[in-house]
C-alpha cells in the first residue's frame, strides 16, 4: 500500500496530492518555493496524530501549516503539509477565572476574539494579520504584533501545549517543577527520555545561554532554549514556542488571556526623520503605552501612490516620521489621562482620538503597501523584522540606510521603514534584484553584512517572523557556534531523524536556494494577452507574481465592508483564495521547470481552482498587492478554450451571448412567449437543461425595453447640459423601470437625458466567460458611438454597477492606448457620482423610509466605490446600514453556472440573507446591482425586494410632487 492510499484510508479528514493543491502550499509569504509532498486537511488533532504515523511508515517528512504567512520560508517545504486551518479551528473550552483558555491549533485569532468577546478576555498578542492567522502559526513563529508593548510574545502567554513527536510520543507539557519533574522522571517513558535530555543539555549551555542571548523585547531568532532556565521554570512549551514546525507538532493550546481595555486612545506624533522617532522612544517608554508604532514618510508615500487608507492619511500631523503611541485602560477619563501626560511631558498640546481606527490602519497597511509599488522595483522581504534594544534604535537605523546606500538599495528615498519601535522592531522590505546572478549574490552578502550589523548592536536576526530559510544559516554570527551546536542538539531529542520541517533553522538551507524566482527562473511567455497589464510591463508572469502571500484574502468575516474572497470564506480551501489562484498560475508558467501543472493555458487544475472564483473583483479593491483575479480568470478562459470553443460549458453561450439573447427578444416582441416557457415547470426544466444553468429562477424579460420606451417618449431639455443614460444589458431587457426612474430623477435635476439609437453592449458577459475577443469587437463598437459625446466632455452614467465597471476598469485595460476608452474611462460615472460632484447645489427630494439596508454591489465596492452613494443617501435623510455581506453570491452569471449553486446560496447566506429575516417587512433594501435583487428575490424568505437608487428618489420626487 502506497502512501497517498494509507493516507485516505486511515485519516479523517481531506487528502490532497493533485497538481493544484500541491501549487497552492508550494510557497508561503517569502522568498522561496519547495513543492510539497502532498497536503493532508485533518478534521481532528486526532486525524492529524494519525496522519503524521502514517508519514513515519512511509518516512516522510511533515510540516504544519496555519495561514501561511510567514516570511521567512518556514511555511514550504517538500513534505507532506498538514493545513490545520479548515477543520481544527475550536474554542475547547475556557476558564475565566483562571483567564485561561485552550484552542485547537488551526482557529483564526480574530474568530477567537469573537467568540471569548462576552467574557472580557482576548489573547494578547496580535499580528497585523489578526484577520487570517492561526494561533498554531502563531505558536510556531512566536508572534507578537503591535500589541506585544503590553502583552508581550506569544512565548509570554502560553499555559501549556500539546505536543506530538514524528515518533509518536504525545503530551502536554509547560513549566515544570522540580516535582513535576520527578513524577515524569519516575515513569520512564519516551517522555521522561525527552525531559531528562533536555534538562542535561540546558545544564551544559546555561551559561553560554545567559551569555549570548540578547536582552531585548524582541528576540525571535534561535530556539528558545532560556526558557530552559532556572529561572524560567523549566518551560518546555515556552521552549517549542518559536520552534517553526521543526521539533514538534502542535495539537492544542492552553493560552493565558487578557482583560479586554474597552478605552483606547492615539496619539501621533511627527518629527523630521525616522531616526529622530526612533530617538525619541526611550522617553517615551516609561509612561508606558500598550503599544508604539514607528513609520516613515516613505510608507505614507508609498500608500498614496497605492491609494490606501486616503482620509487616513489626512489626519497624520506635520514631519517625514512618525511614532504612533496608544494608550488603553478601563475608563475613558483614565486613558485621557494617559495621554496628556505623554503631551505634558514631551511638551505637546493636544491629541486627536476621533480617527484611531483609521490612522492604525495605515500602519497595519505597512506590508501590502510596500509590496509592487507602481513605477518602483519590486521589494521582497529577508531582513524585514530585525530588532535591537529601544534605546539603541535610532542607531541602528542610521547604520541600516548606509547599508542600504552602499548596496544600491536607496534610490532616491530608500525602502519604507516602520514596525514596533518601543520593542526596537524594524520592518521593511528591500528591493534586492532576485531575477539575476549578481543580484542574488548581492542579496546575500548583504544579508550577511546586515547580520554583522545586527550581532554588532546586541540585537536579533528575527524579532517577528522567524528565521526559517532566511536567516537560519546565519545564526552562528548571532549565537556564536557552540549554541548553534546545541541548537541541533535539541532537534536530535525532538527528531533524530529531521523529519519535521527538515532544512529550517536547524542544518539549514542556504538563503539563496529554493527561491521562488532566482536568476534561473524563466517563466513560459504568451505575448498573445487580451488584457495589457499596464502595472506589471505587459506581461501576465509578473501580474500573477503579484501575490506576497500576506493572506488578507483568507479572511473569515468581511471586515469594514471588505469583499474578498467569497469562495474562500465558503469552502476555506487554499485554492479558492485570491492567493492559492495566483500561485497555481504562477505554476502555470513553470518558470522553474519542475512545476506540477506542467500544461500550461490547457490546464485543468487551473481551471478547476478558477470555477469558485466569482469574478467579484474584490481583490482589485481589497488585495494589498492588488491581484486582479478577475481579470486573470477571464484571460485565462480565453487561452483554455481558444480553438476548441466546442469545450466551452453550454452556459458560456447563454449566458455569455445574453445581451444578444435579449435584443432578439425584444426586437422579436417574444418577451411573452420566452417567459412562459421559462416559467412553465417542464418547459422551464428543458429550458434550463438546454442553456447548460443551474436550476433556479429564470429572470423575466420587459415587455418593452428601455431604449425603446426612452426613444418613443423622447427626450426633454434640461439646463445642465445633456448626458448619456447608459441602457445596460440588466436595466434595458429586465429591469427598465429603474432606467424610467432615473431619467425622471436625472430630469428633474436639470440634465437632459440622451440614449444610443442603438442597441450597444460594454461585453461584461463575454469578459467574465472569457469570450475576450468577441469583447473586444463589442466593446469597440460601443466606443466608437459614444466617442462624440465624450469627446465634447459629455458624462455617461451607469446605473448596473458591473457594466458601470467595465468602462471604468476593463475597457482601459483591454485598449490602453485608445483615447476614447481612456475619455470614457474617466467620464463615466454613477448616478449618485453624477448628482453629487457634477450637479452643483443639487439637493435630492427627502426619502422617507424608518429602515433601510445597502447591499453594495462588489463591482461598486471594487472599481466606483460607495462614498458617493453615502453622502447622496445622507443628504436625502436616510440613514442607511451598509451590510459587511461582501458578495451577495449571484455575482452576474456565476450563481446560474453548473456547480455553483451551493457556493452561490452559502455567499448570501453568510451575512445578507440572515439580516434580511432579521429585518422588519418595511425595511427598504437598497441593491443597485441586478444580481444582488436577483438573488434577494429568489431567496429571501421574508419577500423583501431590492431597490435601486434611481427608484428611492423618483418614489420620494413623486411623494413630494403630491405633498
Amino acid at each position: 500500500m502506497d502512501l497517498v492510499t494509507s493516507l485516505r484510508e486511515r485519516v479523517d479528514g481531506e487528502i490532497r496530492f493533485d497538481a493544484g493543491s500541491r501549487a497552492a502550499y508550494s510557497t508561503d509569504a517569502s522568498n522561496f518555493r519547495q513543492m510539497p509532498i502532498g497536503v493532508v486537511i485533518p478534521r481532528t488533532p486526532e486525524a492529524a496524530v494519525e496522519a503524521v504515523a502514517v508519514a513515519r511508515e512511509f518516512d516522510a517528512p511533515v510540516l504544519s501549516r496555519g495561514g501561511g504567512t510567514s516570511l521567512a520560508g518556514q511555511c514550504t517545504n517538500t513534505a507532506i503539509v498538514i493545513d490545520w486551518s479548515k477543520y481544527c479551528t475550536r474554542l475547547e473550552s475556557v476558564d475565566v477565572n483562571a483567564r485561561t483558555c485552550v484552542v485547537q491549533s488551526g482557529i483564526v485569532l480574530d474568530e477567537l476574539s469573537r467568540q471569548l468577546a462576552d467574557t472580557g478576555l482576548r489573547y494578547g498578542p496580535e499580528p497585523a494579520t489578526h484577520m487570517n492567522c492561526t494561533i498554531g502559526g502563531m505558536i510556531g513563529n512566536n508572534s507578537c504584533g503591535a500589541t506585544a508593548q503590553r502583552t508581550g510574545k506569544v512565548v509570554d502567554n502560553i499555559a501549556r501545549l500539546e505536543v506530538l513527536l514524528y515518533d509518536g510520543t504525545r503530551f502536554w507539557c509547560g513549566e515544570t517543577t522540580d516535582d513535576d519533574y520527578a513524577r515524569i522522571e519516575r515513569r520512564g517513558d519516551l517522555r521522561a527520555s525527552v525531559y531528562r535530555r533536555l534538562r542535561h543539555l540546558r545544564d551544559t549551555y546555561a551559561d553560554r545561554i545567559r551569555e549570548r542571548y540578547p536582552d531585548i523585547p524582541r528576540r525571535m531568532s534561535g530556539y528558545n532554549l532560556d526558557s530552559l532556565l532556572p529561572e524560567h521554570d523549566f518551560d518546555v512549551a515556552g521552549l517549542l514556542t518559536g520552534s517553526e514546525s521543526t521539533l514538534v507538532t502542535i495539537l492544542r493550546a492552553e493560552l493565558e488571556l487578557v482583560t479586554v481595555l474597552n478605552e483606547r486612545t492615539l496619539v501621533v506624533l511627527g518629527f523630521p526623520d525616522i531616526y529622530r522617532a526612533a530617538d525619541a522612544v526611550p522617553a517615551i517608554l516609561p509612561h508606558d503605552p500598550i503599544a508604539l508604532e514607528g513609520m516613515d514618510a516613505r510608507l505614507i508615500r508609498d500608500e498614496q501612490i497605492k491609494h490606501l487608507n486616503d482620509k487616513a492619511r489626512g489626519e497624520l500631523p506635520k514631519g517625514h516620521a512618525y511614532l504612533m503611541v496608544q494608550f488603553g485602560a478601563s475608563t475613558k477619563d483614565e486613558v485621557e489621562q494617559q495621554a496628556q501626560r505623554l503631551l505634558d511631558g514631551i511638551g505637546e498640546s493636544e491629541h486627536d482620538p476621533a480617527h484611531e481606527d483609521e490612522l492604525w490602519q495605515v500602519r497595519e497597511a505597512g506590508l501590502g503597501a510596500t509590496a509592487h509599488i507602481p513605477n518602483h522595483p519590486d521589494t521582497f522581504e529577508g531582513w524585514e523584522d530585525s530588532a535591537v534594544a529601544p534605546d539603541r534604535l535610532g542607531d541602528y537605523l542610521r547604520r541600516l540606510q548606509g547599508l542600504y546606500q552602499e548596496f544600491g538599495y536607496a534610490d532616491n528615498t530608500g525602502p519604507s521603514l516602520y514596525g514596533h519601535f518601543g520593542q526596537g522592531c524594524v520592518h521593511t522590505r528591500i528591493p534586492f534584484d532576485l531575477y539575476t546572478t549578481n543580484g542574488v549574490a548581492a542579496y546575500r552578502q548583504f544579508m550577511q553584512r546586515a547580520a554583522d550589523l545586527v550581532a554588532e548592536f546586541g540585537g536579533s536576526f528575527s524579532g517577528e517572523h522567524g528565521d526559517g530559510q532566511s536567516r537560519g544559516e546565519l545564526l552562528p554570527r548571532m549565537f556564536g557556534a557552540d549554541l548553534v551546536d546545541a541548537f541541533g542538539k535539541l532537534k536530535a531529542i525532538f527528531d533524530p531523524g529531521d523529519k519535521m520541517n527538515p532544512g529550517k533553522v536547524v542544518h539549514p538551507s542556504p538563503l539563496d536556494d529554493h527561491l521562488r524566482l532566482g536568476s534561473s527562473w524563466a517563466p513560459a511567455v504568451d505575448q498573445r494577452l487580451h488584457f495589457h497589464y499596464p502595472h506589471d510591463g505587459g506581461s501576465f508572469a509578473e501580474a500573477a507574481n503579484r501575490c506576497v502571500g500576506v493572506g488578507k484574502c483568507r479572511q473569515h468575516t468581511n471586515s469594514k465592508g471588505a469583499v474578498m474572497c467569497p469562495s474562500y470564506q465558503v469552502t476555506k480551501d487554499e485554492e479558492h483564495s485570491t492567493r492559492g489562484r495566483a500561485r497555481l498560475l504562477f505554476e502555470m508558467l513553470d518558470g522553474h521547470g519542475d512545476s506540477p501543472i506542467q500544461d500550461g493555458w490547457r490546464s485543468g487544475a487551473v481551471k478547476d481552482a478558477l470555477d469558485l472564483c466569482l469574478s467579484c473583483k474584490g481583490c482589485k479593491a481589497d488585495c494589498p498587492a492588488d491581484v486582479d483575479m478577475a481579470t486573470y480568470k477571464a484571460e485565462f478562459l480565453a487561452h483554455h478554450y481558444q480553438g476548441r470553443p466546442w469545450r466551452r460549458p453550454r452556459s458560456d453561450l447563454s449566458m455569455g451571448w445574453l445581451p444578444t439573447i435579449a435584443h432578439a427578444v425584444s426586437r422579436l416582441r417574444l418577451s411573452r412567449i420566452v417567459n412562459a416557457a421559462t416559467h412553465t415547470p417542464l418547459l422551464s426544466t428543458l429550458a434550463i437543461a438546454l442553456a447548460g444553468v443551474e436550476k433556479r429562477q429564470i429572470p423575466l424579460f420587459a415587455r418593452e425595453s428601455l431604449q425603446h420606451w426612452f426613444h418613443r417618449r423622447g427626450s426633454r431639455p434640461g439646463h445642465r447640459g445633456t448626458a448619456v443614460l447608459w441602457p445596460d444589458t440588466f436595466t434595458g431587457f429586465f429591469h427598465p423601470h429603474i432606467g424610467k426612474a432615473a431619467v425622471e430623477v436625472l430630469e428633474d435635476a436639470g440634465w437632459q437625458v440622451t440614449m444610443p439609437a442603438r442597441p450597444l453592449c460594454c461585453g461584461l458577459t463575454w469578459i467574465s466567460t472569457g469570450q475576450l475577443t468577441t469583447a473586444k469587437r463589442i466593446l469597440t463598437r460601443t466606443v466608437r458611438a459614444l466617442a462624440r459625446h465624450v469627446r465634447a466632455g459629455g458624462l455617461v452614467v451607469g446605473l448596473e454597477p458591473s457594466c458601470t465597471a467595465v468602462f471604468r476598469s476593463d475597457a482601459l485595460d483591454l485598449f490602453p492606448g485608445d483615447h476614447d476608452v481612456r475619455r470614457l474611462h474617466e467620464q463615466t460615472v454613477t448616478l449618485a457620482e453624477l448628482l453629487t460632484e457634477h450637479t452643483d447645489g443639487y439637493q435630492p427630494p427627502p426619502v422617507a423610509v424608518d429602515q433601510a439596508l445597502a447591499q453594495v454591489h462588489c463591482h461598486q465596492h471594487a472599481i466606483m466605490g460607495w462614498d458617493a452613494d453615502r453622502t447622496l443617501l445622507r443628504q436625502a435623510g436616510v440613514h442607511i446600514e451598509q451590510l459587511e455581506s461582501g458578495c451577495c453570491g449571484l455575482a452576474d452569471n456565476f450563481g446560474f453556472e453548473r456547480g455553483h449553486l451551493d457556493v452561490s446560496k452559502a455567499c448570501a447566506e453568510r451575512v445578507l440573507l440572515p439580516r434580511l429575516r432579521a429585518a422588519a417587512p418595511s425595511t427598504t433594501v437598497l441593491a443597485d446591482g441586478f444580481s444582488c435583487r436577483t438573488q434577494i428575490h429568489e431567496l429571501d424568505s421574508g419577500g423583501h425586494k431590492g431597490v435601486h437608487l434611481a427608484e428611492l428618489l423618483a418614489q420620494a420626487l413623486r411623494a413630494r410632487t403630491r405633498d
